[in-house]
């Protein structure tokens, strides 16, 4: 019963639909009605301009980050799972809370920024990962600078975690979360995908 509590905590707050309310804040406009359609900081940044799309990203890792920090351990004591798996459902419930925010008719972002603050979290709990989120976070920079699509490097450095988690022999845990993360991230961009192939997927530049 506690972690179903801790679930649905985790879910409400990754919900919070940011790139929505800043939307409407500043705008005061739809942002689901605009660019992609997606509910996230990629689009924020096209539609609402770089300064809000920075904030956007920084607000979403903290949707997975600050929750897995502040209560992971408080859910996994009171679970008779180990505490890395507790770790990784509470996380998951964040991703999802954003991917299918309940307070925007289930419709919502790609979950790269919440699910980067879930891996950040359960780096601070679990010693050795950090340097695999390092060397993913090093892979995604390294991809933008060369094709500068966003979608695609999120692809690239979604595939590439649960290969760094076999590399550096990671618990099998770890290397299963990171398959199912990698595979949840790939079928989330499945329509980017598409305009990949038709090379119809927008670029970003910066000055």
């Amino acid at each position: 019963m506690w972690l179903i509590l801790g679930i649905l905590i985790n879910y409400l707050i990754g919900s919070i639909p940011t790139a929505y309310i800043f939307g409407r804040l500043l705008k005061g406009i739809d942002i689901r009605q605009y660019g992609s359609g997606n509910v996230g900081a990629t689009n924020a940044l096209r539609v609402l301009g770089k300064g809000v799309g920075i904030t956007v990203l920084a607000l979403d890792i903290v949707k997975g980050f600050l929750p897995l920090l502040l209560w992971g351990d408080f859910f996994a004591l009171r679970s008779s799972l180990r505490p890395e798996i507790v770790y990784i459902i509470l996380g998951v419930s964040c991703i999802c809370g954003h991917n299918w925010t309940i307070f925007l008719n289930f419709k919502g972002g790609k979950g790269i920024a919440t699910t980067l603050g879930m891996l950040l979290a359960i780096a601070v709990k679990i010693p050795g990962l950090g340097v695999i989120i390092g060397l993913v976070l090093i892979i995604w920079a390294g991809a933008f600078i060369i094709c500068r699509i966003v979608s695609l490097s999120s692809i690239i450095a979604a595939a590439a975690l649960p290969l760094l988690m076999i590399i550096f022999k990671q618990q099998i845990i770890m290397i299963i979360a990171g398959v199912i993360l990698s595979a949840f991230t790939i079928y989330r961009h499945k329509s980017n995908i598409t305009r990949l192939l038709q090379g119809k997927e927008p670029t970003i530049r910066f000055k």
